[in-house]
């Protein structure tokens, strides 16, 4: 057969956005305001145009659905189960953003109707396969944690060690000791003190920001 033989199924792109809200791992999800699954929660994303990358359109649809763009991003998966999509063929191709909450100015676009973020603890009815996405999301989360420095971008550009611990602790679920987590962090010189943090009623802890590339393989854990 030749090329133009074959079906074409459509392609699009779905984004895992994980950030830290209340203490909490969150994921954002948009309500959609077309069908099919209309009203239901759902990750941001769209159909691939014909003139653009993956990526390209990946950046898109998070800026046009959440407001959100220059974020980290990465390729997760892609997801092909030939009856994930009623409307027909679609094989989706999924990203992972990450952000720090205190950057966020969410806004929901022309085909949504809301867009907020979710405990990643509390996802029930969402749409499509999306929950399998975002629980692989998770497992692709944790093993970035463990040999990069992709968790400093969820955080402020100046942050406390209690604060990098505090978001080990929430994305693995588990308790770290205070002592030899701190050791092991300043053992890998990816950290620039920056002073101490004001206003606080107790003893002031030092300040830090990255000194090294989010996306530089380091071995945290």
């Amino acid at each position: 057969m030749e090329f133009k033989d074959y079906p074409k199924p459509a392609v699009t792109v779905d984004i895992v956005i994980f950030s830290v809200r209340d203490n909490d791992l969150q994921v954002l999800l948009v309500k959609r305001g077309v069908e099919p699954a209309k009203g239901m929660w759902a990750l941001p994303g769209g159909f691939v145009k014909m003139d653009e990358s993956l990526e390209d359109a990946a950046k898109r649809e998070l800026e046009e659905e959440t407001g959100l763009k220059d974020v980290y991003l990465e390729q997760l998966y892609t997801f092909g189960d030939p009856k994930r999509d009623s409307r027909g063929r679609v094989v989706t191709v999924s990203y992972m953003a990450l952000v720090n909450s205190e950057e966020v100015n969410l806004h929901a676009s022309t085909d949504t109707t809301d867009v907020k973020f979710f405990s990643v603890k509390k996802l029930a009815n969402v749409a499509f396969d999306h929950k399998k996405i975002i629980e692989y999301g998770i497992k692709r989360l944790r093993w970035k944690f463990e040999y990069t420095a992709v968790a400093f971008s969820m955080l402020p550009e100046k942050f406390t060690m209690a604060q990098i611990q505090d978001l080990y602790e929430l994305v693995f679920d588990k308790k770290f000791d205070k002592r030899n987590f701190a050791k092991k962090i300043l053992s890998l010189d990816i950290l620039k003190e920056e002073g101490i943090k004001v206003d606080v009623s107790h003893r002031p802890p030092k300040l830090y920001s990255l000194k090294t590339k989010v996306s530089d393989v380091v071995e945290i854990l």
